[in-house]
């Protein structure tokens, strides 16, 4: 997946528009990370139109309690539903923040409340016995 910030500065918006759709034509799923915590995520979203838009996790963030996060979520899944991207909701932490966004129609999820971060590794030659055993090709 290719991702940009919407907190980054972009100095070369045509770069980078190329950039995203050269790595489509590659397979590539692009998104916006951080989507409400800049400055520029509307324009942003019109310039680029990625597959998916992570919302920030400062919008997340007890949207169960909060009448206007969860009006600003609503916009952006009507958004999404327009325009065709999926959405993905950053730092999740708990069961209601969970329940609320998937009443909002939200159904991807980042946080601590689905999974801890954890450091995905390649397995070594020597954990795969047919490397280790001189069974593979030259």
């Amino acid at each position: 997946m290719f991702e940009f910030t919407e907190q980054e500065e972009m100095r070369d918006t045509d770069h980078v528009q190329h950039i995203v759709t050269e790595y489509r034509k590659m397979g590539f799923t692009t998104a916006i990370d951080d989507f409400g915590a800049g400055f520029s995520g509307l324009g942003l979203l019109a310039r680029f139109q990625t597959d998916i838009v992570k919302i920030d996790m400062e919008l997340i963030r007890n949207i169960d309690q909060s009448p206007s996060r969860q009006a600003i979520v609503q916009g952006i899944m009507t958004m999404s539903n327009l325009m065709q991207f999926k959405v993905l909701a950053e730092g999740v932490e708990t069961a209601a923040e969970t329940d609320t966004l998937l009443e909002l129609g939200i159904d991807l999820f980042q946080g601590y409340f689905i999974a801890k971060p954890a450091l995905e590794t390649f397995a070594r030659e020597a954990d795969i016995p047919a490397l280790s055993n001189g069974l593979a090709g030259p």
